[in-house]
């Protein structure tokens, strides 16, 4: 446990590091999604969106993992990163896809992944989850393929809808 609170650590001080530098726009986001990992689970979260312009955006995240295995309920926390990109200039619909690069990690799996994404909203993605040593999930090995279909949605729209 000690080991995955100083990488936690270590790579939040990396992240806000790179920000300190450029001005960054901050958006907040709430994420529901389906993820499967050797069980299927629906996730529940929060992101924060960090961009300077629109050909690169990154993301951190935090969410929970809701799901049965081997016929019990269990929930497990999720942090996540993510490092969107389109450099298409001169579209019609500017920026309506992004392609997706990141890793996501629990007390029972490390995975990266890769995706796309369409407006940083609907999320595709998948991967390679690594088992983090004997870790299992109600005796159920988390190791395997990795998919998530992610829908996320910024604070400020849900803010607007109810003005």
């Amino acid at each position: 446990m000690m080991n995955v609170r100083t990488a936690i650590t270590v790579l939040s001080v990396f992240f806000l590091s790179l920000f300190a530098k450029a001005q960054y726009t901050i958006h907040k986001m709430i994420n529901v999604g389906y993820v499967y990992q050797n069980q299927s689970f629906g996730e529940i979260g929060g992101r924060l969106l960090f961009l300077k312009n629109d050909d690169v955006i990154y993301r951190l995240g935090g969410s929970a993992l809701m799901g049965s295995a081997n016929s019990q309920f269990a929930i497990m926390p999720k942090l996540q990163a993510d490092v969107l990109l389109n450099f298409e200039k001169n579209v019609d619909f500017y920026h309506s896809y992004y392609f997706l690069a990141g890793v996501e990690g629990t007390n029972k799996y490390v995975a990266p992944k890769i995706g796309v994404s369409l407006f940083g909203i609907l999320d595709l993605t998948g991967g390679y989850a690594f088992a983090m040593g004997n870790a299992g999930l109600n005796g159920k090995k988390m190791e395997g393929l990795n998919i998530n279909f992610t829908l996320n949605i910024p604070t400020v729209f849900i803010h607007d809808m109810f003005k």
